[in-house]
């Protein structure tokens, strides 16, 4: 079963710009909690795209220079890449119905 991969400043450039699929980032921190309201939703999207979307998790206390450079100001954001780009920016909690919608808009599957 597909869980969420934990990427750093070190393997970001392997686990998401280089990815084959398109990759959902999380950034997120320990003490946030909207970021823990919407963790479960990252981690049940892991396993319902599994193959067709990887799912990452970046700690921004721990990887501060990420943060900076996707100028991540409001956590949770979540940030859909596609070929190594950042193609949507999602700032917040929201329903996981809303989430997949966005999401699947960012992947080019149709709207429900």
């Amino acid at each position: 079963m597909a869980k969420p991969v934990h990427v750093t400043e070190q393997s970001f450039d392997q686990e998401v710009v280089k990815a084959e699929t398109p990759v959902l980032v999380d950034f997120w921190a320990e003490w946030c909690g909207p970021c823990r309201l919407i963790a479960p939703i990252v981690e049940d999207f892991a396993r319902e795209y599994e193959g067709k979307l990887k799912v990452a998790k970046v700690d921004v206390d721990d990887n501060q220079n990420l943060a900076m450079k996707f100028s991540i100001m409001s956590i949770p954001t979540l940030g859909v890449f596609k070929g190594g780009q950042l193609v949507e920016r999602i700032v917040g909690y929201m329903p996981k119905v809303e989430l997949k919608r966005r999401v699947d808009a960012a992947l080019g599957a149709p709207v429900r």
